[in-house]
Protein backbone atom coordinates (compact mmCIF):
# COMPACT_ATOMS: atom_id res chain seq x y z
CA UNK A 1 0.00 0.00 0.00
CA UNK A 2 1.39 3.42 -0.95
CA UNK A 3 2.21 5.59 2.04
CA UNK A 4 -0.25 8.45 2.46
CA UNK A 5 1.32 11.89 2.10
CA UNK A 6 1.47 13.86 5.30
CA UNK A 7 -1.04 16.69 5.62
CA UNK A 8 0.45 20.10 5.00
CA UNK A 9 2.80 19.01 2.20
CA UNK A 10 0.72 18.88 -0.94
CA UNK A 11 -1.58 21.94 -0.94
CA UNK A 12 0.56 23.84 -3.47
CA UNK A 13 0.15 20.92 -5.88
CA UNK A 14 -3.63 21.30 -5.65
CA UNK A 15 -3.52 25.12 -5.92
CA UNK A 16 -0.48 25.88 -8.14
CA UNK A 17 -0.68 29.69 -7.84
CA UNK A 18 -1.16 29.72 -4.05
CA UNK A 19 2.54 30.44 -3.39
CA UNK A 20 2.49 33.55 -5.61
CA UNK A 21 -0.30 35.28 -3.73
CA UNK A 22 0.47 37.85 -1.04
CA UNK A 23 -1.50 36.57 1.95
CA UNK A 24 -3.88 39.02 3.62
CA UNK A 25 -4.61 39.17 7.34
CA UNK A 26 -6.61 36.18 8.48
CA UNK A 27 -5.73 34.18 5.36
CA UNK A 28 -4.65 30.55 5.57
CA UNK A 29 -1.81 29.43 3.32
CA UNK A 30 1.17 27.08 3.11
CA UNK A 31 4.31 29.02 4.09
CA UNK A 32 7.90 27.94 3.37
CA UNK A 33 9.27 26.97 6.77
CA UNK A 34 12.53 28.88 6.28
CA UNK A 35 10.58 32.15 5.95
CA UNK A 36 9.33 31.90 9.55
CA UNK A 37 11.34 33.15 12.50
CA UNK A 38 10.57 32.41 16.18
CA UNK A 39 8.61 34.72 18.45
CA UNK A 40 11.03 36.69 20.69
CA UNK A 41 8.12 37.14 23.12
CA UNK A 42 7.43 33.41 23.39
CA UNK A 43 6.65 32.78 27.08
CA UNK A 44 7.59 29.11 26.89
CA UNK A 45 11.31 28.54 27.32
CA UNK A 46 11.42 24.82 28.22
CA UNK A 47 10.76 22.21 25.52
CA UNK A 48 11.28 18.68 26.84
CA UNK A 49 13.06 16.22 24.57
CA UNK A 50 10.46 13.49 25.11
CA UNK A 51 7.59 15.80 24.13
CA UNK A 52 9.43 17.01 21.04
CA UNK A 53 10.29 13.46 19.91
CA UNK A 54 6.66 12.45 20.22
CA UNK A 55 5.50 15.51 18.27
CA UNK A 56 8.09 15.02 15.52
CA UNK A 57 6.81 11.46 14.98
CA UNK A 58 3.23 12.76 14.84
CA UNK A 59 4.15 15.50 12.36
CA UNK A 60 5.94 13.03 10.08
CA UNK A 61 2.85 10.82 10.03
CA UNK A 62 0.04 13.38 9.94
CA UNK A 63 1.60 16.77 9.25
CA UNK A 64 0.61 19.98 11.05
CA UNK A 65 -3.11 19.75 11.82
CA UNK A 66 -3.48 23.19 13.49
CA UNK A 67 -2.10 26.17 11.52
CA UNK A 68 0.57 28.35 13.08
CA UNK A 69 -0.30 31.97 13.82
CA UNK A 70 2.19 34.40 12.28
CA UNK A 71 2.58 38.11 11.61
CA UNK A 72 3.98 39.62 8.40
CA UNK A 73 7.42 41.18 8.58
CA UNK A 74 9.38 43.15 6.03
CA UNK A 75 11.04 39.88 5.08
CA UNK A 76 9.15 36.72 5.86
CA UNK A 77 6.98 36.04 8.90
CA UNK A 78 7.30 35.91 12.66
CA UNK A 79 5.62 33.32 14.82
CA UNK A 80 2.95 34.47 17.23
CA UNK A 81 1.79 31.05 18.42
CA UNK A 82 2.73 27.48 17.58
CA UNK A 83 6.48 27.39 18.19
CA UNK A 84 6.49 23.75 19.30
CA UNK A 85 4.69 22.72 16.09
CA UNK A 86 7.14 24.83 14.06
CA UNK A 87 10.16 23.21 15.76
CA UNK A 88 8.70 19.75 15.23
CA UNK A 89 8.03 20.53 11.56
CA UNK A 90 11.68 21.56 11.11
CA UNK A 91 12.94 18.32 12.68
CA UNK A 92 10.45 16.29 10.66
CA UNK A 93 11.81 17.77 7.43
CA UNK A 94 8.66 19.59 6.28
CA UNK A 95 9.30 22.28 3.68
CA UNK A 96 6.02 24.14 4.23
CA UNK A 97 3.64 24.55 7.14
CA UNK A 98 0.05 25.84 7.30
CA UNK A 99 -0.17 29.34 8.76
CA UNK A 100 -2.71 32.06 9.38
CA UNK A 101 -1.52 35.67 9.09
CA UNK A 102 -2.44 38.17 11.77
CA UNK A 103 -1.06 41.63 12.39
CA UNK A 104 0.01 41.99 16.01
CA UNK A 105 2.14 44.31 18.12
CA UNK A 106 4.89 42.80 20.32
CA UNK A 107 2.57 42.99 23.34
CA UNK A 108 -0.28 41.35 21.40
CA UNK A 109 2.14 38.63 20.26
CA UNK A 110 3.04 37.92 23.87
CA UNK A 111 -0.60 37.92 24.91
CA UNK A 112 -1.71 35.59 22.12
CA UNK A 113 1.19 33.20 22.75
CA UNK A 114 0.42 33.23 26.46
CA UNK A 115 -3.27 32.50 25.93
CA UNK A 116 -2.46 29.55 23.64
CA UNK A 117 0.05 28.10 26.09
CA UNK A 118 -2.30 28.56 29.06
CA UNK A 119 -5.10 26.77 27.26
CA UNK A 120 -2.76 23.93 26.30
CA UNK A 121 -1.24 23.90 29.82
CA UNK A 122 2.20 24.06 28.19
CA UNK A 123 3.86 26.53 30.57
CA UNK A 124 5.54 25.76 33.85
CA UNK A 125 4.54 28.12 36.72
CA UNK A 126 7.68 30.29 36.43
CA UNK A 127 7.26 30.80 32.67
CA UNK A 128 3.61 31.75 33.22
CA UNK A 129 4.54 34.16 36.03
CA UNK A 130 7.23 35.84 33.90
CA UNK A 131 4.75 36.28 31.04
CA UNK A 132 2.20 37.90 33.38
CA UNK A 133 4.91 40.20 34.77
CA UNK A 134 5.95 41.31 31.29
CA UNK A 135 2.34 41.92 30.24
CA UNK A 136 1.69 44.00 33.36
CA UNK A 137 4.82 46.06 32.68
CA UNK A 138 4.18 46.48 28.95
CA UNK A 139 0.47 47.27 29.10
CA UNK A 140 0.23 49.09 32.43
CA UNK A 141 -2.97 47.23 33.32
CA UNK A 142 -3.74 46.06 36.84
CA UNK A 143 -3.83 42.41 37.86
CA UNK A 144 -7.62 42.64 37.83
CA UNK A 145 -7.58 44.06 34.30
CA UNK A 146 -5.18 41.36 33.14
CA UNK A 147 -7.35 38.62 34.62
CA UNK A 148 -10.33 39.88 32.61
CA UNK A 149 -8.31 40.09 29.39
CA UNK A 150 -6.97 36.56 29.75
CA UNK A 151 -9.98 34.94 31.40
CA UNK A 152 -7.79 33.94 34.33
CA UNK A 153 -8.69 34.27 38.01
CA UNK A 154 -6.96 37.31 39.56
CA UNK A 155 -5.88 35.40 42.67
CA UNK A 156 -4.23 32.77 40.44
CA UNK A 157 -2.24 35.50 38.69
CA UNK A 158 -1.25 37.05 42.04
CA UNK A 159 -0.11 33.68 43.41
CA UNK A 160 2.03 33.03 40.34
CA UNK A 161 3.64 36.47 40.49
CA UNK A 162 4.65 35.81 44.11
CA UNK A 163 6.80 32.93 42.87
CA UNK A 164 9.14 35.43 41.22
CA UNK A 165 10.22 36.52 44.71
CA UNK A 166 11.77 33.10 45.26
CA UNK A 167 15.50 32.63 44.77
CA UNK A 168 16.73 31.59 41.32
CA UNK A 169 17.68 28.12 42.60
CA UNK A 170 14.17 27.46 43.97
CA UNK A 171 12.60 28.78 40.76
CA UNK A 172 14.79 26.29 38.87
CA UNK A 173 13.46 23.50 41.11
CA UNK A 174 9.92 24.50 40.07
CA UNK A 175 10.90 24.57 36.38
CA UNK A 176 12.54 21.14 36.65
CA UNK A 177 9.49 19.71 38.42
CA UNK A 178 11.31 19.01 41.69
CA UNK A 179 8.88 21.31 43.51
CA UNK A 180 5.18 21.57 42.76
CA UNK A 181 3.24 24.81 42.44
CA UNK A 182 1.78 24.12 45.89
CA UNK A 183 5.23 23.74 47.46
CA UNK A 184 6.43 26.90 45.73
CA UNK A 185 3.49 28.90 47.10
CA UNK A 186 4.31 27.75 50.64
CA UNK A 187 7.96 28.78 50.22
CA UNK A 188 6.97 32.16 48.77
CA UNK A 189 5.01 32.88 51.95
CA UNK A 190 8.18 32.76 54.09
CA UNK A 191 9.92 36.07 54.73
CA UNK A 192 13.63 35.34 54.38
CA UNK A 193 15.57 33.52 51.68
CA UNK A 194 17.26 31.44 54.39
CA UNK A 195 13.88 30.24 55.74
CA UNK A 196 12.85 29.39 52.19
CA UNK A 197 16.05 27.43 51.56
CA UNK A 198 15.79 25.55 54.86
CA UNK A 199 12.22 24.42 54.15
CA UNK A 200 13.00 23.69 50.50
CA UNK A 201 15.84 21.37 51.55
CA UNK A 202 13.52 19.67 54.03
CA UNK A 203 10.81 19.17 51.37
CA UNK A 204 13.24 17.54 48.95
CA UNK A 205 15.09 15.51 51.58
CA UNK A 206 12.02 14.12 53.34
CA UNK A 207 9.57 14.16 50.44
CA UNK A 208 7.12 16.38 52.33
CA UNK A 209 3.62 16.85 50.96
CA UNK A 210 2.25 20.36 50.43
CA UNK A 211 0.12 20.03 53.58
CA UNK A 212 3.13 18.97 55.66
CA UNK A 213 5.17 21.87 54.29
CA UNK A 214 2.33 24.29 55.14
CA UNK A 215 2.25 23.02 58.75
CA UNK A 216 6.00 23.56 59.14
CA UNK A 217 5.77 27.03 57.56
CA UNK A 218 2.97 28.04 59.97
CA UNK A 219 5.06 26.85 62.93
CA UNK A 220 8.08 28.82 61.71
CA UNK A 221 5.99 31.98 61.29
CA UNK A 222 4.62 31.61 64.85
CA UNK A 223 8.15 31.15 66.20
CA UNK A 224 9.33 34.19 64.28
CA UNK A 225 6.53 36.37 65.69
CA UNK A 226 7.27 35.08 69.20
CA UNK A 227 10.96 35.87 68.82
CA UNK A 228 10.13 39.34 67.54
CA UNK A 229 7.89 40.05 70.54
CA UNK A 230 10.57 38.78 72.94
CA UNK A 231 13.18 40.99 71.33
CA UNK A 232 10.84 43.98 71.53
CA UNK A 233 10.21 43.31 75.26
CA UNK A 234 13.95 42.89 75.97
CA UNK A 235 14.66 46.22 74.27
CA UNK A 236 11.94 47.96 76.32
CA UNK A 237 13.23 46.50 79.62
CA UNK A 238 16.78 47.54 78.74
CA UNK A 239 15.68 51.08 78.00
CA UNK A 240 13.93 51.27 81.41
CA UNK A 241 17.12 49.98 83.09
CA UNK A 242 19.18 52.61 81.32
CA UNK A 243 16.81 55.39 82.38
CA UNK A 244 16.97 54.30 86.07
CA UNK A 245 20.75 53.99 85.87
CA UNK A 246 21.02 57.58 84.69
CA UNK A 247 18.59 58.80 87.37
CA UNK A 248 20.18 56.89 90.26
CA UNK A 249 23.78 56.97 89.12
CA UNK A 250 24.35 53.24 89.61
CA UNK A 251 23.78 49.91 87.90
CA UNK A 252 20.13 48.76 87.69
CA UNK A 253 18.70 45.47 86.42
CA UNK A 254 15.05 44.84 85.59
CA UNK A 255 13.91 41.21 85.31
CA UNK A 256 10.39 40.34 84.11
CA UNK A 257 8.63 36.98 83.90
CA UNK A 258 5.01 37.10 82.81
CA UNK A 259 3.36 39.93 84.74
CA UNK A 260 5.82 39.75 87.61
CA UNK A 261 9.46 40.73 88.00
CA UNK A 262 12.00 42.54 90.08
CA UNK A 263 14.19 45.64 90.01
CA UNK A 264 17.76 45.22 91.34
CA UNK A 265 19.65 48.38 92.36
CA UNK A 266 23.38 47.94 93.01
CA UNK A 267 25.46 49.87 95.55
CA UNK A 268 29.17 49.54 96.29
CA UNK A 269 29.61 51.30 99.65
CA UNK A 270 27.70 52.39 102.74
CA UNK A 271 27.83 55.98 101.55
CA UNK A 272 26.32 55.00 98.20
CA UNK A 273 23.58 53.05 99.99
CA UNK A 274 22.73 56.12 102.08
CA UNK A 275 22.65 58.26 98.93
CA UNK A 276 20.31 55.87 97.15
CA UNK A 277 17.98 55.57 100.14
CA UNK A 278 17.79 59.33 100.35
CA UNK A 279 16.91 59.55 96.65
CA UNK A 280 14.27 56.83 96.89
CA UNK A 281 12.64 58.05 100.11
Amino acid sequence: MAKRKALGRGLSALIPDADKLEPAEGQFFQCPIEEIEPNPYQPRQEFSDSEMKSMVISVREKGILTPLLVSKKEKGYQLIAGERRWRAAQKAGLERVPVVVREASPVESLELALVENIHRKDLNPIEEALAYKKLLEETGVTQDGLSKRLGKDRSAIANLLRLLKLSASIQKDVIDGKLSMGHARVLAGLQSRQEQKTLRDMILRKGLSVRQAEAIARKRKTMTRSNAKRAELDYYMQSLSDNLKRSLGTKVDIKKRGRQGRIVIYFYSDDELDRLLELLT
